[in-house]
């Protein structure tokens, strides 16, 4: 049976990127790239917000690999980014 903070971290992360979509077809904003960035600061966000105290659950140390895959994307979306606003003339 789910803990009570693993059930909190999964409604706070259900929670922040629903209003990411919302927010963002508001905004007429909504693409792939910008609501990965903003849902991976969310769930970074929640797991803080979640952490315990004194200690460290079994799935709290299997949340490193979604972060650390969280963070490969984010640096794959900034080198496209960066590489879409350089000019053409510009030696990769």
């Amino acid at each position: 049976m789910p803990t009570q903070r693993r059930m909190q971290f999964v409604h706070g992360h259900i929670a922040w990127m629903v209003a990411v979509v919302l927010t963002l077809s508001l905004l007429n904003a909504l693409s792939y790239e910008l609501f990965f960035v903003l849902s991976l600061i969310g769930f970074l966000i929640v797991t803080e917000l979640t952490a315990p105290f004194n200690v460290t659950p079994t799935w709290r140390r299997r949340l490193r690999w979604p972060i650390l895959f969280g963070l490969i994307g984010f640096a794959v979306v900034v080198v496209r980014r960066i590489l879409k606003i350089l000019p053409p003339e510009v030696p990769i």
